[in-house]
C-alpha cells in the first residue's frame, strides 16, 4: 500500500469529510486481522488504515497533512502542498522543528508537528489550548447462537488494537437483537492523547441459524412433525419455545402446512412486547408399514374418497 494517507483509504484529496469515515469502515472490515487469520499482511494493512484515518478524520490534522504531507521519511511537501513562506520547502522538519525540543531532540513524527502548532507557544494557535482529541473507534464482528440472540446473554471476544495488542473483553447481547445489528461499547476503542476521550468499540452481531426455528421480524416459526394418526384424529402435542414448552391442540383433519399461532412466544420487540410463534404442521409418514396397516389405509381411502388435486391445474 502506498505511503499516502489518501491512497491508503482509497479516496481523492478533495473527498468530503464524511466519505473518509465510510472508506475507513470498509477497509477496517476488509483487513481486520480476526477476519484474515491466513493473511500475514492483514495486520500491517490494518495498522496503515488506522494511522491514515486518525489523521484524515480530524479536520485540523488533515489540513496540516495537506500542507506538509507525510511526517516520516518525507523529503518534500506532499501532493498539493503549498511552499512554505520564506522560500523553504515547508517540509524540512529537522531544520524547521529540530531545535524546538528540549535538549536538541529532533522531530518525532506527525503528532509532534501537530503538538507544535497547537502548543501555547506555537505559531498558529498562540495563547489557545489544543482541542482534545478523541481516540479512534474500533470495529469488531462476533457470531452468536440463535438462542442468545433471542434470550440475550454475554459473549467473550478478542479485540486487536492498532498497536497489535490483543485484549479480551466481554459484551452483553440484548434479548431480541437481529442479525447485523451493532452494539456500542463506549470507551473501549483506541486510547486518546492526554485530555481526550477514548474511542468506542462497535460490534456487529451475526446471528447463527437454528436447526428448527427461524425468525420473521419479531415472529418465530417452527416446523412441527405430526404422525398420520395425529393429523387425522387430532390431539394434543408438546412444542418447545424460547419461553418454555407449551401444549398445542391439533384439530382433527389437519394437513401439512397448517399454521397454529401462539401469541407472545416469539422474539422480544420494542419495550416488553414480544412477537408470536407460528407452529407449521408437517405430516410424517413411516418409510415402511406392514401388510395389515397397508390394508387398513386402503380401506380408509375407500371409505373416505376425496381428490386432493381436484383444483390443481395449469
Amino acid at each position: 500500500m502506498a505511503n499516502d494517507y489518501y491512497q491508503i483509504l482509497g479516496v481523492k484529496r478533495d473527498v468530503p469529510q464524511g466519505d473518509i469515515d465510510r472508506a475507513y469502515r470498509k477497509l477496517a472490515r476488509k483487513f481486520h486481522p480476526d477476519l484474515n487469520q491466513d493473511d500475514q499482511t492483514a495486520k500491517e494493512k490494518f495498522q496503515e488504515v488506522q494511522q491514515a484515518y486518525e489523521v484524515l478524520n480530524d479536520p485540523e490534522k488533515r489540513a496540516m497533512y495537506d500542507r506538509f504531507g507525510s511526517s516520516l521519511g518525507a523529503t518534500g511537501p506532499g501532493p498539493g502542498a503549498q511552499p512554505h513562506p520564506g522560500g523553504s520547502s515547508g517540509f524540512e522538519f529537522e531544520q524547521f522543528f529540530g531545535q524546538q525540543g528540549s535538549g536538541g531532540e529532533g522531530f518525532n513524527g506527525f503528532a509532534d508537528l501537530f503538538e507544535q502548532f497547537n502548543s501555547p507557544g506555537g505559531s498558529r494557535h498562540r495563547g489557545r489550548a489544543a482541542r482534545p482529541r478523541q481516540g479512534a473507534d474500533l470495529h469488531h464482528e462476533v457470531q452468536v447462537p440463535f438462542k442468545t440472540a433471542i434470550l440475550g446473554g454475554e459473549v467473550r471476544l478478542s479485540v486487536q488494537r492498532a498497536g497489535g495488542n490483543v485484549e479480551n473483553l466481554s459484551a452483553k447481547i440484548p434479548a431480541g437483537i437481529e442479525d447485523r445489528k451493532k452494539i456500542r461499547l463506549r470507551g473501549q476503542g483506541e486510547p486518546a492523547p492526554p485530555g481526550g476521550k477514548p474511542g468506542d468499540l462497535l460490534i456487529t452481531v451475526r446471528v447463527m441459524e437454528h436447526r428448527c426455528f427461524r425468525r420473521l421480524g419479531d415472529h418465530l416459526e417452527v416446523e412441527v412433525p405430526l404422525t398420520l394418526a395425529e393429523a387425522v384424529l387430532g390431539g394434543k402435542i408438546d412444542v418447545p419455545t424460547p419461553w418454555g414448552a407449551i401444549t398445542l391442540t391439533v384439530p382433527a383433519g389437519s394437513s401439512s402446512g397448517k399454521r397454529l399461532r401462539v401469541k407472545d412466544h416469539g422474539a422480544p420487540g420494542s419495550g416488553e412486547k414480544r412477537g408470536d410463534l407460528f407452529a407449521v404442521l408437517s405430516i410424517v409418514v413411516p418409510p415402511e408399514i406392514d401388510a395389515h396397516s397397508a390394508e387398513l389405509i386402503r380401506q380408509f381411502a375407500d371409505r373416505n374418497g376425496a381428490d386432493p388435486r381436484s383444483e390443481l391445474n395449469w
